[in-house]
């Protein structure tokens, strides 16, 4: 069973930066990416790393300003999610996600019980 849990939200000015973190206890391989839910919106996939090929996706409304990585260090099983050039429209709580399988699941949000997520950090990015 993999246990997820996430880090690093708050609150930021528009243009500002912010990076989360996430661990995900007992992943062996599949995808471990984030999705965001704000108030009144659908779910959005926002970042996914297919653990053994290294391919990255991203949701076309943060292409170019998010960047997901994973580390290279103890734990082998962590992913970042570094956030540039806020807006407003970011503001969401972001949970990441583990999947045994592909990040379909995770950029689709599709519910699928193999997903596995953790209780989210909240990102307030204000004018």
């Amino acid at each position: 069973q993999v246990s997820v849990m996430e880090s690093g939200g708050g609150l930021v000015q528009a243009g500002g930066s912010l990076r989360l973190s996430c661990t995900a206890s007992g992943f062996n391989d599949g995808a471990i990416g984030w999705f965001r839910q704000a108030p009144g919106k659908q779910r959005e996939g926002v970042a996914c790393s297919q653990w053994s090929r290294g391919d990255a996706y991203y949701a076309d409304s943060v292409k170019g300003r998010f960047t997901i990585s994973r580390s290279s260090d103890n734990p082998k099983n962590a992913v970042f999610l570094q956030m540039s050039s806020l807006k407003p429209d970011d503001t969401a709580m972001y949970y990441c996600a583990a999947n045994p399988h592909t990040c379909d699941a995770i950029m689709q949000s599709t519910q699928d019980p193999d997903t596995s997520w953790g209780q989210g950090t909240q990102v307030t990015v204000s004018p």
